[in-house]
């Protein structure tokens, strides 16, 4: 299973508790890894509300009043010595490490002496130790999300006047797509980057997925300018769907014509499905050829290459094609005693069309000495027998 997490409206550490409880996070995952920290009471508490009609989930974090703020080293001492399991503890330890280094940049101190008083120690350690928990509960194969709106103006912290995008968010989300969002106020908070950094896999838009569930976590406010919430899908992969071939075109009227078979040779070897030459008039009713290859898109480099290689095209159409093919097999019939393949080409279960392999018709002609249109009468008359199109169902070849 993949999740993907819609962050118009920016992320904290309640919006995503709550958008993992809405998904279908038992409550009591995260509780129970916030009562594992031993240290003051904390209490989580879901209330469902609605944000612009929207029906969420919103988590609130009830801890008792402190004047403690708890530095990178206290908060690393108490994930330490609780009793969370590892890869909870592990994953807390991450979020909370970047989340140090980003506010150590910023204030030009040491991580290890970073106070957590802007985001309140307490309130950090449950939002963290609870996304982690639920998202370990979840046991994703990949995370992805959308770009972060952050917020703009400003807003008064511990410090001072703060600019917003917080300084801190901005270091934590360094390479990461954001904007700045509807909402002139903070949209992300430091503790909901950290746990983004640390945990999102990929940025992207909402990837090929079968949606299973979706899970919306509401923030405390309410703007006017859109739903202050965090969007979470989770759904199986869908596999994507194929690529569709691409020609390539150009019209040459200057090329020497003995170099034509040359150019088909170099660009089949080069990954060309397949390649025609159409006579046209150009300007001034110039006789020329339209050049066309057909080739999948992994191949467009190196046929291109090939083109301008061989040829005195100084450009190129390049077009996206459908293609609709039927479903083929290859067989063999016994001709004069010798071996021509046979192409199968089938429809809806129905043989539709049979056809010989030329190149074998022509080297057994010459093992045989005999014309190469007898030796196609006889291959093509053994293959409508042992093929018939008018066979109702296909032959076995097919199970």
């Amino acid at each position: 299973m993949i999740g993907w997490l819609d962050l118009a409206a920016g992320a904290s550490g309640d919006m995503l508790l709550g958008a993992l409880v809405d998904a279908g996070v038992p409550l009591e995952v995260p509780a129970e890894a916030v009562a594992a920290l031993h240290v003051e009471h904390v209490e989580l508490v879901a209330e469902p509300v609605t944000r612009h009609g929207l029906g969420a989930t919103r988590v609130h974090v009830h801890a008792p009043p402190s004047d403690r703020h708890r530095t990178w080293t206290d908060v690393r001492a108490v994930l330490a010595g609780s009793a969370l399991p590892p890869p909870v503890r592990d994953g807390a330890l991450a979020v909370f490490e970047r989340l140090a280094v980003a506010e150590g940049r910023v204030h030009r101190v040491d991580p290890a002496e970073v106070r957590f008083h802007e985001v309140g120690a307490l309130d950090a350690l449950a939002d963290v130790v609870g996304v982690v928990a639920g998202l370990e509960y979840l046991e994703l194969d990949r995370l992805t999300a959308s770009p972060v709106a952050l917020g703009s103006g400003s807003s008064r912290g511990a410090h001072g006047v703060v600019p917003i995008p917080a300084p801190a968010v901005l270091e934590l989300l360094t390479g990461v797509p954001v904007l700045a969002g509807p909402v002139p106020a903070e949209m992300c908070t430091p503790t909901g980057a950290a746990l983004l950094a640390a945990r999102v896999d990929e940025w992207t838009a909402l990837p090929a997925l079968r949606p299973e569930r979706v899970g919306t976590g509401a923030g405390g406010r309410d703007p006017e300018e859109l739903p202050n919430v965090v969007r979470l899908v989770l759904g199986e992969p869908a596999a994507p769907a194929p690529a569709r071939p691409v020609v390539l075109e150009t019209n040459v009227d200057d090329l020497d014509p003995r170099l034509w078979p040359g150019v088909l040779e170099a660009l089949f070897a080069a990954g060309a499905s397949d390649a025609w030459l159409t006579p046209i008039l150009m300007k001034k009713g110039r006789p020329a050829h339209t050049l066309s290859v057909l080739c999948r898109p992994d191949a467009v480099a190196a046929v291109q290459a090939a083109v301008f290689a061989t040829t005195s095209t100084i450009g190129l159409r390049v077009v996206d094609v459908g293609k609709v093919t039927l479903e083929r097999a290859q067989a063999a019939v016994e001709v004069l005693g010798g071996q021509v393949r046979v192409k199968l080409a089938v429809s809806g279960g129905r043989l539709q069309n049979v056809s010989v392999e030329f190149d074998d018709v022509a080297a057994l002609a010459r093992e045989r000495d005999l014309p190469v249109k007898e030796m196609l009468r006889a291959a093509t008359a053994a293959a409508e027998a042992a093929y018939p199109v008018s066979t109702a169902e296909a032959p076995p070849l097919w199970g």
